[in-house]
């Protein structure tokens, strides 16, 4: 009998736990070139609400980002780089952030 309500209990708090860890990994292209790139880009992912971590590769170009997918998604994210210049595979930043990048941020963009 203990033991089957032990199991039970087990199985309750496996479940519940499971609910409420909604971390989710992505990964995408970010364009840029240094390591000044490399903080900013980081920076910005993080500061959007439920991000966890973020990580850039400066020779990959890829970022990979950890968000709670209650609270954020991926969308968010790419907005957010954007915003201070820099382009994903999503959204091409505007020419006013991208401007206002260090010389050594501003990367040959697509036309």
């Amino acid at each position: 009998m203990k033991t089957k309500l032990l199991s039970l209990l087990v199985i309750f708090i496996m479940g519940t736990a499971s609910l409420f860890a909604q971390n989710k990994t992505g990964k995408f292209k970010v364009f840029g070139n240094c390591s000044m790139c490399e903080k900013t880009i980081e920076k910005a992912a993080k500061a959007v609400e439920g991000v966890t971590s973020a990580d850039w590769d400066k020779k990959t170009k890829m970022i990979e980002v950890t968000f709670d997918e209650s609270k954020t998604n991926l969308h968010k994210v790419h907005m957010a780089i954007a915003k201070v210049g820099y382009d994903t595979e999503m959204h091409k930043a505007s020419d006013e952030a991208y401007k206002k990048l260090p010389g050594c941020c501003q990367y040959e963009r697509a036309q």
